[in-house]
Parts: structure tokens; sequence; C-alpha cells
């Protein structure tokens, strides 16, 4: 009966001292993603190094998506709600996949509509094929309708990077605020 217990309290030990694991998923060491340069909502070249010390969330999208990308950025203006004084190590910068029609201006008055701190960026057509196939987001814009409106489909995660700048995390869409939120502070405290 000892020798059970034993075991028992020995296991018990052990998984209470055992790190715990991510909400998002782990993809630590990813070959992808390593470096990017995008063009703020102000105007403003930026790349990813401009961000260091902070944990910054990456999220492909397009302003007039029905959605998903409100519902992205509602849960993310709720993270920083969660962090309280740490809600400025976060940047969450959402990088449009329709630069021919999410113009400089539509990204200033969409993406800081959600919070002002929130970055809303762009890049020439080319570019954003290319930083899409990087992040291997899936893009298809659909034909136009008669007056010349379209969507477009696309991936729904969020790629996040810890504050040394190593991408770290992909959260799936539709994860609660609060695994989010608990994610980020384990990035903030250097796991």
């Amino acid at each position: 009966m000892r020798a059970v217990l034993a075991a028992v309290l020995a296991f018990m030990v052990m998984a209470c001292s055992e790190e715990p694991r991510w909400h998002g998923v782990d993809v630590s060491g990813a070959n992808y993603g390593l470096d990017w340069q995008i063009v703020d909502h102000r105007g403003q070249p930026r790349r990813l190094a401009d961000f260091r010390g902070k944990v910054v969330t990456l999220f492909f999208g397009y302003t007039h998506c029905p959605d998903v990308c409100p519902t992205n950025l509602a849960t993310m203006k709720a993270v920083r709600g969660l962090l309280g004084t740490e809600a400025a190590r976060l940047q969450v910068i959402f990088v449009t996949i329709d630069p021919e029609r999410d113009t400089q201006a539509l990204l200033s008055a969409y993406v800081p509509a959600f919070d002002p701190d929130f970055i809303g960026a762009y890049n020439t057509p080319a570019d954003t094929a290319r930083m899409a196939r990087e992040f291997k987001v899936y893009v298809n814009k659909s034909s136009p309708e008669g007056g010349g409106d379209y969507s477009v489909d696309h991936s729904t995660g969020t790629y996040v990077y810890d504050p040394q700048g190593r991408l770290r995390l992909y959260l799936r869409h539709g994860m609660p605020a609060a695994e989010i939120a608990a994610d980020v502070k384990r990035l903030l405290a250097g796991r």
C-alpha cells in the first residue's frame, strides 16, 4: 500500500511541476515569418525588429470581411483588457490581404476603431501575395458581383511572436480571449 501511495504522490508532484501547455499551437522553430516588412496605416514602413520587447500578433484579413476579421480584432481588444498593465506590451497588427481595396485611409479608420494602439498594415499587391505565401495563408478572391463588390476567403488564424521576435504560436480562430491572454502572459514572462 505504501508503495502505491508513494507512486501516486510522485506522479502528482511530477504533474504539478510540468509547464502548463499552450492554448495556441506551438510553432516555435518555424522556418517562415522570420522577418517581414509592412507599411502601417500612418504610412510608416515597419519591420518585425521595430517591435522587440513586445508580444506581436499578426492577423491577415480585410476590412470588408463580414465576420471573422471584426471578431478577431474584438477578441484582441478583449485580450488587451485582460492583460491590465501589461497591455502596452502587446502589439496587434492586422495585415490586409486586399491591398487594392484596403487603402491607407480605410485601414486608418477601420483598425484603430477597435483599439487606437492596433496597427493596420498594407503592402503592394505583389508583396502582400508573397507575405501570404510565406505564412501559408489561404487567399481566394471571389468574382466581383454586379456592383464590383467581392469577398475574399482566407485563413483565419493569428501568428504570435515573443518579445525577442521569434515566431512562437498559431492561434486558431474562435479561441477565448482568456486563453489568448494566458499565452501572451507566458510569453511576456519569458517562457
